[in-house]
This record gives C-alpha cells, sequence and structure tokens, in this order.
C-alpha cells in the first residue's frame, strides 16, 4: 500500500487588529476614576514643619486616590488627612464626612484661574465615616 502524505490545509488569515483611535489615550490607572466635584478639607504638614488646613473640591476620586487643587506649599510625598463633604442625598439626609488619610504622589503648575496648584494624592489604608461636625 503505497501512502501519500496528506498536505495540511492552509490556515485562514486573521485580519489584522484595528488601530486605536489617535485621540483615544491609554488609561494606565488601576481604578476608574469619578468626576465628583465633592468639597473637602485637606489637613496636613507643610516642607518647613507647620501645619496647614484647606477646603477645596475635589475634581475627581477613585478608590485608590483624588485629584485636587491646592493654596498651600506642599511638597511630594508630604501625609494629609482628607475630610470629604459626603452628599445628604446619599446619607439619607445626614451630615457626614468620609475620612482619608494619603500621601502627595504628583505635584502641577498653579491653574492660571483659580491660581492653585493641582495635587494626584494617593490613598493609604483604609476610610472611615464620621459625622459632621455643627459649624459654629
Amino acid at each position: 500500500m503505497n501512502a501519500t502524505p496528506k498536505k495540511a490545509k492552509p490556515k485562514a488569515r486573521r485580519p489584522a487588529p484595528k488601530k486605536a483611535p489617535a485621540d483615544l489615550g491609554i488609561n494606565r490607572r488601576r481604578e476608574w476614576r469619578l468626576v465628583l466635584p465633592l468639597e473637602a478639607e485637606v489637613e496636613g504638614k507643610l516642607p518647613r514643619g507647620g501645619k496647614f488646613k484647606e477646603r477645596t473640591r475635589l475634581d475627581n476620586i477613585s478608590s485608590g486616590g483624588a485629584y485636587f487643587g491646592l493654596d498651600s506649599g506642599v511638597v511630594v510625598g508630604s501625609k494629609f488627612d482628607l475630610l470629604v463633604d459626603l452628599p445628604q442625598q446619599l446619607t439619607e439626609g445626614r451630615r457626614l464626612k468620609m475620612c482619608l488619610r494619603g500621601v502627595i504622589i504628583r505635584l502641577e503648575k498653579p491653574d492660571t484661574k483659580s491660581k492653585k496648584q493641582g495635587v494626584a494624592v494617593r490613598f493609604l489604608k483604609d476610610f472611615q465615616i464620621i459625622p459632621a461636625r455643627a459649624k459654629k
């Protein structure tokens, strides 16, 4: 019996992968950022040891960090406490704050309008929800 080798079927050609549109940037972040303009208070130490406390509004927040503007002269690596005012629609009408501790990981040039320096932060530990104090 004379066996002739069978020819392998040619593999079907896969179409080339589609390229992403040029205006679509690559997002290397681990968490989705939510654009929530929440009011907050930032407390921490300045480079020369003095303390600061400043009200701000968050530009965005994620489970791992946040971005906002500050007037204080902070530096990368500074630790801080962030007290975020939670909307009463989410807290069944109660006045609550979310307390977070973090470290500054990036600073950007001051905004031309508000003159506030852009501050990117990474949260260090879990958060706490506490009652907001009544204004004095």
